[in-house]
C-alpha cells in the first residue's frame, strides 16, 4: 500500500511539473506576442492563438490576462526568440526553439546539453533542409460536417488531413498558417491547438539503446526553462 501509494504521489507530482512547464511556455509565448503585436488579440493574430491554446491547456483566465498585462508593463522584459540547430547522438537532428532575457545563459546551456551527450551545435539555417515549418491544427471530429470541415480546410491551404483517436489534424505551410487559423474562426469552427512545428522530412531508425541516448538529451533540453520546443528527427514509429 506504502508504494501504492508513493507512485501515485510521483505521478501527480509530475503531471503538476508538466502543466507548470506548459504555463511558463504559454506565459512566454504571450510576453513575445504582446511585445510584437500589441495586447488586444482583436488585433493581434500570434496572442489570440496563443490565448486559444492556453484554454485548451487550462491555463487559468486570470493567468493569461495577468501575463498580458505583465507583458504590457513599460519596464516588462524583452524576451529574444532563438533557434538553436544541432546533432544529438546517433546523427540524430535536434532543433530547439527557446525564448530568453540573457541568450548568453541559454546557449551555454543549450551547447552543454548537446556536448555531455557527445553531440554537437550547428550554424544557424544548418538543419533547414531536414525541417520543415509547418501549421498544425487540431480539431475535435465531434459533431463536425466532415465535408463541410475539409472544403474549408482544403479552400485555406491544408497540405494534409489526418484522423489521429477523436481529432482531425490539418496540416497548413508557415505562410498560410494564419490565414488557416482566421477562417477556422470566421466558421466557428472549434481548435483544440493551432501551433508551428518543424516537421522532419527525412527519419533516423535506432535500437531501443540508441533512443535513449537521444530521449535524455530531450528531457534535458525541455526542462531547461529557457527552451520552448524541441523537435528531432528520430523515427518514434518503430
Amino acid at each position: 500500500m506504502g508504494r501504492a501509494f508513493e507512485f501515485r504521489r510521483a505521478r501527480k507530482e509530475k503531471r503538476w511539473a508538466n502543466m507548470s512547464k506548459t504555463f511558463t511556455k504559454l506565459g512566454k509565448e504571450i510576453s513575445v506576442a504582446v511585445k510584437q503585436g500589441g495586447p488586444d488579440p482583436e488585433l493581434n493574430p500570434r496572442l489570440r492563438v496563443i490565448i486559444q491554446n492556453a484554454k485548451a491547456a487550462n491555463m487559468p483566465k486570470d493567468n493569461v490576462e495577468n501575463a498580458i498585462k505583465k507583458a504590457s508593463a513599460k519596464d516588462a522584459a524583452t524576451l529574444e526568440e532563438s533557434n538553436y540547430e544541432g546533432y544529438g547522438p546517433h546523427g540524430v537532428a535536434v532543433w530547439v526553439e527557446t525564448a530568453t532575457d540573457n541568450p548568453t545563459r541559454t546557449v551555454a546551456n543549450v551547447r552543454s546539453y548537446f556536448n555531455k551527450v557527445n553531440g554537437q551545435l550547428g550554424t544557424s539555417g544548418s538543419l533547414e533542409f531536414i525541417f520543415d515549418r509547418k501549421g498544425v491544427f487540431t480539431i475535435p471530429a465531434a459533431g463536425i460536417e466532415r465535408d463541410e470541415l475539409e472544403m474549408t480546410l482544403i479552400e485555406n491551404g491544408a497540405e494534409d488531413i489526418q484522423e489521429l483517436d477523436d481529432d482531425i489534424i490539418a496540416y497548413t505551410s508557415f505562410q498560410d498558417f494564419i490565414t488557416m487559423q482566421r477562417a477556422l474562426e470566421t466558421a466557428g469552427i472549434a481548435v483544440t491547438s493551432a501551433e508551428l512545428r518543424r516537421i522532419p522530412n527525412n527519419l533516423v531508425t535506432l535500437t531501443d539503446e540508441q533512443a535513449e541516448d537521444i530521449i535524455k538529451l530531450i528531457d534535458k533540453l525541455e526542462e531547461d526553462d529557457d527552451v520552448q520546443n524541441v523537435f528531432h528527427n528520430m523515427n518514434e514509429s518503430e
